[in-house]
C-alpha cells in the first residue's frame, strides 16, 4: 500500500508541473501576441498611429434650377460638406466660399434631374465637384486636399 500512495503522490507532482507550466506557456504566449514581446515597439507604433479626426467644410444648403428635361424646369435642393485633408483647405474653402457656391451653382444648373436621382449619378456628381474646386480659386493657392464631397440634403423636385 506505501508503493500505491507514492506512486500516486509522484502522479499528482507530475501533474502540478505540468499545469504550472502550461500555464506559463499560455501566459507567455498571450504576452507576446500582444505586443510586448519586442521591446514595447507595437505600443509605441499604436500611439503614434491614433487617427487625427476629419476635418469637414460645410457649404450652406441653396436650391438650383436644373436644366430642363421632358418634365420641364426642374428643382435641386442640396447641402454639401466637404471632407478636407488639413486645416489649411478648411481656410481657403471658406475665405472663398462666394466663389466656391458660384462654382458650384453653375455646375449644377447644367445637370438634369434624371443624372442626379441614380446612386452613380450622385457619385459622379461629387467626382464633378471635386474636379471642379480643385482649380485654384487665387493666383498661387496651394493645392486643396478635398478628400470626398458627403450630400446631407438631395431633394430633386
Amino acid at each position: 500500500m506505501a508503493e500505491a500512495s507514492s506512486g500516486s503522490r509522484k502522479l499528482l507532482w507530475i501533474m502540478i508541473v505540468l499545469v504550472v507550466l502550461s500555464s506559463l506557456g499560455a501566459a507567455a504566449a498571450i504576452y507576446m501576441v500582444l505586443g510586448h514581446g519586442n521591446g514595447g515597439e507595437a505600443g509605441q507604433t499604436q500611439v503614434a498611429a491614433k487617427p487625427e479626426p476629419p476635418v469637414f467644410a460645410r457649404i450652406e444648403p441653396f436650391t438650383v434650377n436644373l436644366s430642363d428635361d421632358r418634365y420641364g424646369s426642374r428643382l435641386l435642393y442640396t447641402g454639401i460638406t466637404l471632407r478636407v485633408g488639413d486645416e489649411q483647405s478648411k481656410k481657403i474653402i471658406e475665405e472663398h466660399m462666394p466663389q466656391v457656391r458660384s462654382r458650384l451653382l453653375i455646375l449644377l444648373s447644367g445637370k438634369q434631374a434624371s443624372e442626379l436621382t441614380s446612386v452613380e449619378g450622385k457619385e459622379a456628381l461629387a467626382q464633378a465637384i471635386i474636379g471642379r474646386l480643385n482649380v485654384p480659386l487665387v493666383e498661387n493657392q496651394p493645392p486643396l486636399d478635398l478628400q470626398e464631397v458627403l450630400f446631407t440634403d438631395f431633394i430633386v423636385q
